[in-house]
This record gives structure tokens, C-alpha cells and sequence, in this order.
């Protein structure tokens, strides 16, 4: 019986069996991308997980687990997704980031990838669920919606290579290139919709490149281009993200043409602020812009001949299914016919509940993200809001909006100890801006989520982000896990008796200031950020001295 024209649809739109077989070098390229910045997001917790969430860090994630545990009972499962609830001592957080590590090194040999895809979406996913404000970015949201999504894209198997048995799911495609359109598009929504006058004016990337989280050595030297070159940029933002992506949706030239319009314009990103995985993600993403085609021209001649096996598959599959009734799985027919009944009917009832689940899934991923953008421009739209809540602890249908508002300053929290309150000695960091004489780095996509934090939290007052107060805590305690997340320990010996938080505002040095005294900050002191913290001979902590009040940041 052959299938309405719905049932048609859906299995050309979900059925791996009947996947796009022009995508073959994209998805490998993208699996290899996807695996690569997993490495990194893993590794570059390994060092810090501990000091962030672990029993003796800043944010402990026990004491997290236990408040959703009080307020959701039975549900905590499912609105804190972590395999930290098992356990989360420092063995267990190191445990699941070596997992993760390791499984993204399998991904990217392409070793199984699979199920190495699926071991380090459920690491990552454990991290943030557990982190708290440790994970509160975008781009963690970003990776975890890829990172779901291309768990039905990968192919099975050991070695599968490209795959070329198991089309990637033309839906999946799809999904992958709307969390593309949206980074974008939303990014431009956001900025328009925050009101904010700078992105109107086109004076937003004015300051923009030593006002950012960590700046770097290219953007010292962007910041001081003229005004116009400054306002040509902010103006051919908003066009990228607001008319220029929508390119994703004409035919396959101009998709192209997209492709190497926004890979520049990623590179100049990565190039010019340390925005961790995210540039390089977006950048990955964008890889389906492309397809074989096309992507056959790049490959080296030795490789060819390797690569070129997938076309001759492809048409062999595509002949295949010709000659048979829509929804059966090319060259499997003989096969099949020569298995028993009930093998025949388990196999077939297996494929309809994989596409069935399949559907359901992407669907509802289309549906969370699609209201999301609505909401974005119609902020009363009577859609209902019950499937968007329910993936909200999974981030895999997220709302993206980067730089709706620019910050106007650039300021710094900087930790200092003492053994007599005079005489103090500052906790050096490992990639904030710092050190005036101390050239900032390209270290993306490294993640130091500690520095990161403390950018957010220089632009608030010290009571709406309680990461400097336990900061502080920590180091009058003795901390190892805490002391590591800073460049040294000037303290090695025993924690200091008080500890203290500054805060400076720093701008990037003129031509001339670097040329006379070879320094790229110039910096004032503003006062002190919070509370002064003294530990007493009984172990308990007083405040010594109170900050005062300072005017907004923003």
C-alpha cells in the first residue's frame, strides 16, 4: 500500500532511510567541529570545575541540588537534568568532565561518534544544570541545542566515515540551520528591541572591542581605527543579522554566497574578542550552508578517490528506491524477504516507533525555539507556553540575543589579601585584563568562566551577584580549588587574615601611551567593591570595612 502524500512528507522530512544525500561532507565537517569545541568546553573545566561548583568551591553544587530538591520534590530530575545528583564531590565533577573529554576525542577521530555524541551531550548538559550562574551563557545553550540535535544526524557504527549508509535526517539539517538563523537574526531583534541608542546611532562598536569580556591584542588595534570605520561596522551588524541571513532560505547559490559572507565576518569576531566556543560554533554551524558539490572541489586529490565513494552510493540508493514502494528502506528488500516473519514485522514496527519519536522530538525543538522568536516580536501572542517551559532545564530550544545593550565602561574586580590590613597583596588572574604592561590574549575558545563571571559581576552591585562575597570566603578559608583559579597563589603557606575586592575601570592605552611606556591599559581605581572580610583567630568571619555607594554601571 503506498503512502499518502503526508506520510510522504514526513518520511522525506524524518526517515534516516530517506535522508539527504547531498550532505554527507557537511555533517563529517560538522561532527569533527562539534567534537572539537566539546574538547575544549571539557578540558577547559577540568581545571576549574572544582573551584567553581565543588565541595570547596565558590558555588558548590551541592548546595544547589539541595534547594531544587526542596522546592520540586520528585520533579528535581527533570528541572536539574545532572548526573551530579548521584553525586557531586570533587571525584564525581572530574570524573564526568574526563568522560566528556574523552568522548569528544572519540567524536572527533570519528570512533563510534554516536554514542560519544550522547556521552558528551549528558556530561555537559550535567554541568550546567548544576553550575548556576556558573552557566548561565548563551553559548552553553547554543552547544547543548546543537549538540542534541546532531545525535540523530550521527551515523552508527565504529568507523562509519561519512557515512554514506545512513543519509543525515533532512529535518535535523533544517534545525541545525534555524539555531543558525536565529543566533543571528534574534541577536539583531534584540538590539533593535533593547532600545538602546548606541545601536541606533551606530556609535555601539565605538568602545566596543575594550569594553567587551576579554578583549584582545587585534581588538587594541581595531579600537583605534576612525569613528566611521567603527559606525560601517554596527551599521553591517544589524544588516547581517537582520536581512542578510535570510539568504538561508534562497536557493543554493545565494546560500553559498551567505557562507562566505558570514565566515569573515566570524573570523574578525574570533579574532577580536575571546567569546569561548561561540563564534566557533556559529562559524560550524554554518558549514551546512554548503554541500557535497561544492565542498568536492576542496578536497585534496589523495582524498578523492576516498571521498567520491559517496556520490556512487548515493545514486546506487537512489535508483534503488525508485523501483520500490515509498517508505521502504533501499536494498534492503531482498534482505528482508529472506528473514522470517516476525523479524520482518520487529524490524518494521522498530523504524515506524524511530521515526515516530523522531517527529514528536523535532517538532516539539521547532515549536519551543519558533515561539521563543515570536514572543521576541510579539510579546503578547497567544501561543501555548507548556512545551517551551518544559525544555527549559534541557537548553536545547533556547532565546539567543548578543550585545542587545553595550556596556559603556570597562571595569575590573581584583581580589587583594593581608596578614595586617595595610599591606596588601593581589590575587593575580590568568586572562583578565590586569597587568597595564600585560598584552591580552587570543584564548578562545578556552573558557575561563571564573574571569567571565566577575566581568558580569563588576557591571552590578556587589549584592546581586554573591560569587566576590564567597570568593572571599573562600580564600580566608584556604581554598586550594578556589586559589587555582587565579594565576598563583601569593598566599601558599596559609590564607590570609583579611581579603578584600576592588574595583578599577580600565581603558585601552592611546597610540602614544604604548609607544612612550609599552603599556596597552591605563586604570583608576574606584573604590572598593564589597564588603572587606576578616577572618578571626575562632575561624569566624567579620566585615571590616563596607563599600560605598558608587554610581551605576552599565
Amino acid at each position: 500500500m503506498k503512502d499518502s502524500g503526508p506520510a510522504r512528507a514526513i518520511r522525506w522530512l524524518f526517515d534516516p532511510r530517506q535522508g539527504a544525500t547531498n550532505q554527507f561532507l557537511p555533517r563529517w565537517l560538522f561532527l569533527r567541529a562539534i567534537g572539537l569545541i566539546y574538547f575544549s568546553a571539557f578540558l577547559s573545566l577540568l581545571s576549574q570545575i572544582r573551584g567553581l561548583i565543588g565541595p570547596d568551591g565558590i558555588l558548590p553544587a551541592s548546595e544547589y541540588l539541595d534547594t531544587v530538591a526542596k522546592s520540586a520534590a520528585a520533579a528535581r530530575f527533570w528541572y536539574a537534568p545532572t548526573l551530579f545528583w548521584f553525586s557531586s564531590s570533587s571525584h564525581m565533577l572530574m570524573a564526568v568532565c574526563w568522560l566528556g573529554l574523552a568522548a569528544s576525542v572519540f567524536v572527533i577521530f570519528n570512533i563510534f561518534p554516536r554514542t560519544s555524541l550522547f556521552a558528551c551531550f549528558v556530561a555537559f548538559l550535567s554541568f550546567v544544570a548544576a553550575a548556576g550562574e556558573f552557566a548561565g551563557y548563551q553559548s552553553d545553550g547554543m552547544l547543548l541545542e546543537a549538540g542534541f540535535i546532531v545525535l540523530f544526524l550521527a551515523p552508527m557504527g565504529f568507523r562509519p566515515g561519512l557515512g554514506v549508509t545512513q543519509p543525515p535526517i533532512r529535518a535535523g539539517i533544517f534545525l541545525l540551520l534555524w539555531e543558525w538563523f536565529r543566533i543571528y537574526f534574534e541577536s539583531g531583534v534584540a538590539k533593535i528591541g533593547s532600545g538602546d541608542v548606541q545601536w541606533r546611532n551606530f556609535t555601539a562598536m565605538d568602545e566596543y572591542y575594550q569594553n567587551g569580556p576579554l578583549p584582545t591584542w587585534v581588538g587594541w588595534y581595531i579600537q583605534h581605527f576612525p569613528h566611521w570605520f567603527h559606525a560601517t561596522t554596527a551599521f553591517l551588524t544589524l544588516a547581517l543579522e537582520l536581512v542578510l541571513v535570510f539568504m538561508l532560505f534562497l536557493p543554493r547559490r545565494w546560500r553559498v554566497v551567505c557562507f562566505f559572507i558570514v565566515t569573515p565576518w566570524q573570523l574578525g569576531v574570533i579574532l577580536t574578542a575571546n567569546y569561548t566556543f561561540l563564534n566557533y560554533l556559529v562559524l560550524a554551524l554554518g558549514i551546512f550552508l554548503l554541500d557535497d558539490r561544492f565542498l568536492q572541489r576542496l578536497i585534496p586529490a589523495r582524498w578523492k578517490e576516498k571521498w567520491e565513494t559517496a556520490p556512487a552510493l548515493q545514486s546506487g540508493t537512489e535508483e534503488t528506491r525508485s523501483s520500490e514502494e515509498p517508505g521502504e528502506a533501499g536494498g534492503e528488500t531482498a534482505v528482508i524477504a529472506a528473514q522470517p516473519d516476525w523479524t520482518q514485522s520487529f524490524r518494521h514496527q522498530l523504524a515506524n516507533l524511530q521515526l515516530t519519536l523522531t517527529c514528536v522530538m523535532f517538532v516539539w525543538l521547532f515549536y519551543a525555539s519558533s515561539t521563543l522568536l515570536v514572543w521576541m516580536l510579539w510579546q503578547s501572542a497567544p501561543l501555548p507556553s507548556g512545551p517551551v517551559v518544559a525544555l527549559e532545564p534541557f537548553r536545547i530550544a533556547d532565546r539567543y540575543g548578543l550585545f542587545a545593550r553595550m556596556t559603556r565602561g570597562r571595569y575590573e574586580i581584583e581580589f587583594q589579601g593581608s596578614n595586617d590590613g595595610k599591606n596588601w597583596i593581589t590575587y593575580n588572574f590568568r586572562n583578565k585584563p590586569q597587568d597595564p604592561h600585560e598584552a591580552p590574549r587570543i584564548y578562545a575558545p578556552y573558557q575561563p568562566r571564573f574571569d567571565w563571571n566577575l566581568w558580569f559581576a563588576s557591571l552590578s552591585d556587589w549584592r546581586s551577584d554573591p560569587i566576590v562575597v564567597r570568593t572571599e570566603e573562600r580564600l580566608l578559608a584556604g581554598s586550594a580549588d578556589v586559589a587555582a583559579l587565579f594565576k598563583s597563589n601569593p598566599f601558599p603557606q596559609e590564607p590570609p587574615r583579611v581579603v578584600r575586592a576592588v574595583i578599577w575601570q580600565y581603558w585601552f592605552s592611546t597610540r602614544k601611551e604604548k609607544r612612550e611606556q609599552g603599556i596597552w591599559w591605563t586604570r583608576q581605581l574606584l573604590g572598593l567593591y564589597a564588603p572587606t572580610l576578616e577572618r578571626q583567630a575562632n575561624g569566624k568571619l567579620t566585615v571590616v570595612e563596607w563599600p560605598s555607594a558608587m554610581a551605576p554601571r552599565e
